[in-house]
């Protein structure tokens, strides 16, 4: 069987590598084939450009959130069968993958393949937002409109929170919050953006931040704008430490909660509030998608076919204003 995947080399190059696997699943495997796998733009990028705090090492094999479908199961196999939608995770954009079948999660019905597959994307914002342990009626401020920003706000809107107050340089992204029902949009290049937030919440600043573009800068401006006893949840991955931060002035003075957000420490067996494990998250997710509650196709503003990756991701690293939401159509291997 040939399959195709996407790597990057150490030259920052992308490639399509073609090669022959096995089509055969051995006793507990799963075949499936690929529809849509999601970018997650951010990651992804950083990566390829070997910024710290990424894994560093060549090639690497990007993606980790796709749909597909089973084509045939191994000897043991009984959760799956040859037909049914699935998510795949942790796996690279590839047109196939054998997987143990115990980790595929199947794809609810209302769930377009499309659509489910940033399931695994949309579990990292998930988690961001529980951390911060929001109650009804508060209000929460997600800086940095990418993929997970995007999923954030809506998530902390569908958790109660008001006003949701988002912040982003791209005037794009931010008019695409306010359309997807945030209540409030800044650039944080404004003058006195801290006062400004201070005037939406009565004078106190947000009871809950979701920091998610990794920046030092941007934590600092989340201080600013963070209430005494607030939260910050740290949810972007922090390549640079480059901005000095008075931690008495703005932490500990003020009783600010910094927390952190990565997907490894979630939980892995059982959920516990502020932290789901990845599964329950995936079905939450399904279910406010085929509700009709959490939006994905505004935030996916483009649709590539294999051919066109190299170049994608080329965009992605020069343009200063990438789309946020990408997939790759699988079906369109030639």
């Amino acid at each position: 069987m040939k399959v195709t995947y996407v790597r990057f080399d150490a030259e920052r190059e992308v490639s399509l590598q073609t090669v022959e696997e096995r089509d055969s699943p051995v006793p507990g495997e799963a075949l499936v084939e690929c529809d849509y796998s999601g970018i997650s733009v951010g990651t992804e990028t950083a990566n390829l450009l070997a910024l710290p705090n990424t894994g560093g090492k060549f090639p690497w094999h990007p993606g980790y959130s796709s749909s597909g479908r089973v084509l045939c199961v191994g000897e043991g196999v009984t959760n799956v069968e040859p037909g049914d939608r699935v998510l795949i995770t942790w796996s690279g954009h590839r047109s196939h993958y054998l997987k143990p079948a115990s980790g595929l999660v199947k794809i609810d019905e209302g769930v377009d393949q499309l659509h489910a597959a940033f399931a695994h994307i949309a579990a990292f914002p998930f988690l961001g937002v529980r951390k911060l342990r929001l109650e009804i009626g508060e209000s929460v401020m997600v800086i940095g409109l990418g993929i997970l920003g995007q999923f954030a706000a809506q998530i902390a809107r569908l958790s109660g929170a008001i006003p949701v107050i988002v912040s982003d340089l791209s005037p794009k992204r931010r008019a695409l919050a306010l359309e997807l029902g945030c209540d409030h949009a800044f650039s944080p290049t404004e003058c006195d953006i801290a006062e400004k937030v201070k005037e939406l919440t009565g004078g106190k600043g947000v009871n809950g931040i979701v920091e998610v573009t990794g920046k030092s800068v941007a934590l600092q401006q989340a201080l600013e704008c963070v209430a005494e006893l607030g939260r910050i949840s740290l949810l972007g991955c922090t390549r640079i430490s480059d901005t000095p931060i008075d931690f008495y002035r703005y932490v500990h003075r003020r009783g600010v909660s910094l927390i952190g957000a990565h997907t490894f420490t979630r939980a892995k067996v059982e959920s516990r509030p502020a932290g789901w494990t990845e599964r329950d998250d995936y079905a939450t997710f399904f279910k406010l998608v085929a509700a009709g509650r959490l939006h994905v196709r505004p935030i996916v503003s483009e649709i590539v076919s294999p051919d066109r990756v190299p170049e994608l991701y080329r965009r992605l690293i020069e343009e200063k204003d990438p789309p946020a939401g990408v997939a790759i159509d699988w079906q369109k291997l030639t």
